[in-house]
């Protein structure tokens, strides 16, 4: 029988009776990073973590804030560019991984907006393969700016820095885009790092 999406999880040594936890990850609000780290909030067996994942302007700025001691477990996309900085961080052990498929990626603009030729479109640098696979046949890329986030690149649209943005449904969804492409998602692995020998928090 083919195992759910829900259960591929690769459970390496993740707390199981911890109560407290704090998951830090990327932001802002309405990244596939932020639904992941919900995701995997959810689905800890037996640990009583923040609901609510702290979310931070970069990966790296997220690691920081383990290493020092404010959040708990780290979770990264898989297809960052700059992921092996975390695997090679002696100050991080690997905890766990697991599957989660992103929301809906595609080409996004304020809503209303009408775009002919070439045009500017933000995205992070993880997805950028995707602009040519969804871009629309009568547009063609003039400039790809990188943004630190799915949700940094919908803000760049918004505030009309770029004419469109590759982003996610809940992205484009917060910050008043539309669509203007097909969507599609991305199956994608996740890691998650706590500080190295990094022991239970006591029960409170």
């Amino acid at each position: 029988m083919q195992q759910s999406i829900d259960q591929r999880f690769l459970d390496i040594s993740l707390p199981t009776t911890a109560k407290g936890w704090k998951v830090a990850t990327l932001g802002p609000a309405g990244t596939s990073s932020e639904l992941a780290a919900q995701h995997l909030i959810k689905r800890l067996p037996g640990v009583a973590v923040k609901e609510t994942p702290e979310l931070f302007h970069s990966y790296e700025m997220a690691s920081r804030a383990v290493i020092q001691g404010t959040a708990d477990l780290l979770v990264v996309a898989n297809a960052y560019a700059n992921v092996s900085e975390f695997y090679m961080d002696t100050t991080l052990s690997l905890v766990g991984a697991y599957h989660y498929q992103t929301p809906q990626y595609g080409i996004a603009v304020p809503t209303g907006t009408t775009l002919t030729g070439p045009v500017r479109i933000a995205s992070h640098p993880a997805p950028t393969p995707l602009i040519e696979q969804l871009l629309p046949k009568e547009l063609s890329v003039k400039e790809v700016v990188l943004a630190d986030s799915t949700s940094a690149a919908a803000l760049a649209a918004r505030s009309g820095r770029v004419d469109a943005a590759l982003t996610t449904q809940p992205s484009a969804e917060r910050y008043g885009l539309t669509f203007i492409s097909g969507t599609r998602p991305i199956d994608m692995l996740w890691s998650v790092f706590s500080l190295a020998h990094a022991t239970d928090p006591v029960a409170a």
